[in-house]
């Protein structure tokens, strides 16, 4: 088979390949997920409360390759919520000496 199909049979090769690789980091994959938007939570919150930058500046600092699904600033209550591939992060602003800290999936959001 491999002498009359070699391009194919190199492609399946490299398949199984990459399905073997991806299962042995699997727990790595399923993570991915949350860390785009914790990235962009906690970076943008930094970069806003403890920086004390421009909204403009902080969105541009922040941004990345991977769209943000959607994207929240209570600049009254200094807290940041980004989604990303179907992950929610929220960062809190605790205080001067504290910075920002990532909140827990399961978190309620701050009161408004």
């Amino acid at each position: 088979m491999i002498r009359r199909r070699p391009f194919s049979s190199l492609l399946l090769v490299l398949a199984l390949s990459v399905a073997a690789l991806a299962w042995h980091n699997r727990e790595h994959l399923q993570a991915f997920p949350g860390i785009v938007g914790a990235y962009s939570a906690k970076e943008y919150c930094s970069c806003r409360y403890v920086s004390h930058n421009p909204a403009d500046y902080c969105a541009a600092y922040v941004e990345q390759y991977v769209p943000l699904a959607g994207f929240f600033d209570d600049a009254a209550n200094k807290w940041v919520v980004a989604r990303a591939l179907g992950s929610t992060q929220t960062a809190q602003w605790l205080g001067p000496r504290q910075g920002c800290q990532l909140l827990p999936e399961s978190a309620p959001l701050p009161a408004s």
